[in-house]
């Protein structure tokens, strides 16, 4: 009789141990709530953990792409969104990851994100050349917002450390710091709209400002490589724009460590290509995503293999 329940029960220990070596938590490094990095790694997060068999993933709040970036390089479990110019830097080993080489590989090319110098009338700042003396936040610590604000700020002529006075918030909290009056500018490389800067030029008695800056992006090249594009934030994407925002724009792109399985990083492509539509209604900046923008050129990490067999079944010729 005992041989007979173990023999009843042997194909249910078989599903329970199938179940087991399926499970697969997955974090998700986004950025703070106030960009477009967390609420889209919200809607991913939820398509991935409903359609990805065994796949249970959740977006993190974090400082930022150089964060997520560093989180890959711990070898947890996390794939991430972070801008080229950051994940050059990881891959490279250079500046913040200076002697710490993080072996990537990109899943997807996102979004452009856009380099926001947000100002509000009465702070005297109409040009890049008049930050000089002016209270400015470069981003959070953790941020390739930071990054490309420093070199921003050099291809302008300005020292990040005796020609502003610097202060290193992430996008809400800039938000509140100048409506506080504590700064009077702020950096911020996001997708259209960001909410804090929508909040902000919502906010009643405050007209907001975008400097331009696209005529540093030659000099932004020349140093960094061919990362930064000249682009424009149109004027009705936040109210009281009086002209389109002439600006320096880097890609986004999704991230992971190079020895995530095959299997999984094709799962992870397929399912956000798939299910598109309901990360859309999460953020319109999904519309971007698109199979023809998977391209060699578009970011310096080598694709990811399983990333790879997923365009090669969609036709696409990556390299």
């Amino acid at each position: 009789m005992t041989f007979s329940i173990a023999r009843a029960c042997a194909p249910l220990a078989g599903l329970a141990l199938a179940f087991a070596v399926q499970a697969q938590n997955i974090s998700i490094a986004t950025g703070g709530t106030g960009g477009v990095y967390y609420p889209m790694g919200g809607g991913i997060a939820a398509v991935l953990s409903k359609h990805v068999p065994g796949m249970q993933a959740t977006a993190e709040v974090t400082g930022g792409s150089v964060d997520n970036l560093k989180l890959i390089g711990s070898g947890k479990p996390y794939i991430a969104f972070a801008m080229t110019d950051a994940s050059q830097d990881a891959f490279r080993g250079e500046d913040k990851f200076k002697g710490n080489k993080v072996p990537l590989r990109t899943l997807m090319v996102l979004y452009p994100n856009r380099m926001h110098v947000v100002t509000v009338e009465g702070r005297g700042i109409n040009k890049m050349a008049d930050l000089k003396g002016k209270r400015v936040s470069t981003g959070s610590p953790g941020s390739a917002t930071e990054v490309m604000a420093f070199r921003l700020l050099e291809a302008a002529g300005l020292d990040k450390d005796s020609d502003v006075k610097r202060e290193r918030l992430g996008a809400a909290e800039s938000v509140n710091a100048i409506k506080d009056g504590k700064i009077d500018a702020f950096f911020w490389v996001g997708g259209l709209p960001t909410a804090a800067v929508t909040d902000l030029a919502n906010t009643p008695n405050t007209k907001v400002k975008l400097v331009d800056h696209a005529d540093a992006v030659t000099a932004m090249n020349k140093k960094y490589g061919n990362l930064y594009v000249q682009d424009t934030i149109p004027k009705e994407t936040y109210k009281g724009m009086d002209a389109d925002n002439k600006q320096a724009t880097v890609m986004n792109i999704l991230v992971a460590h190079e020895s995530m399985d095959d299997k999984t990083a094709y799962n992870i492509v397929k399912t956000i290509f798939d299910r598109k539509d309901d990360i859309v209604a999460v953020h319109k900046e999904a519309l971007n995503f698109k199979l023809e923008n998977q391209k060699a050129a578009a970011t310096p990490i080598p694709f990811h293999p399983g990333a790879l067999k997923y365009y090669a079944e969609k036709g696409i010729k990556v390299n």
